[in-house]
């Protein structure tokens, strides 16, 4: 079996309250799956509660299921995407990160490729640097971080996402403004870039 036949899993990690950090999520999974025997596992994270008490459900209501540490080891790449939260990723994934101890110490992620994404309310929200809140424990994690290189055009086109760090949406203030072209071309492109990648250094192992 060649290495281009390999089948390679890569996971899209993600947490959203209103729907539209999911939606950039399941366009990066579009372009995963656009390169050949690359396949997206869409995941997601348990909210938060400042109720000590408070128990989330075993599965989700919507959406993707909970992600679990075992879909670190599995997946060749990883996507993370979380809505902006005062220009920093919202408290449920920075959670996650924070029990991911184990696989740090192990290597679980080192040499693996990754990228972020995420939206927000208002247009200069913090994109960026929510954006490179989530770059963080990606490195810590040794992971080898992509962006979106401005060979993709619509990175010069954009008026409400998409950026150089990775892909981006402004939702609006009630989280139903509507994706430009330009912000759903640029997730995919990130994702089918993940994806690439992924495979490239697969067949040099």
């Amino acid at each position: 079996m060649s290495h281009s036949s390999i089948p390679l899993t890569l996971l899209v990690l993600y947490y959203s309250r209103h729907g539209s950090t999911r939606k950039i999520a399941e366009w990066i999974a579009q372009g995963i799956e656009s390169v050949p025997n690359c396949d997206a596992r869409l995941r997601t994270v348990p909210p938060v509660s400042s109720d000590t008490e408070a128990t989330a459900a075993a599965i989700p209501d919507s959406g993707a299921p909970y992600v679990e540490l075992q879909d670190l080891a599995e997946c060749a790449g990883l996507a993370v995407g979380s809505p902006t939260r005062f220009g920093n990723m919202a408290a449920a994934m920075k959670y996650f990160w924070d029990g991911t101890s184990a696989d740090w110490l192990s290597g679980t992620l080192a040499g693996k490729p990754g990228c972020v994404f995420t939206s927000t309310g208002s247009l200069h929200g913090g994109q960026e640097s929510t954006l490179l809140s989530m770059m963080l424990p990606l490195y810590h994690h040794g992971m080898l971080v992509l962006g979106i290189p401005y060979s993709e055009a619509d990175l010069m086109l954009t008026s409400s996402g998409g950026s150089p760090y990775g892909a981006t949406h402004w939702s609006g203030l009630d989280g139903k403004k509507a994706p430009t072209d330009e912000s759903r071309r640029l997730a995919i492109a990130l994702g089918k870039r993940l994806a690439q990648n992924a495979r490239k250094l697969a067949a040099s192992t």
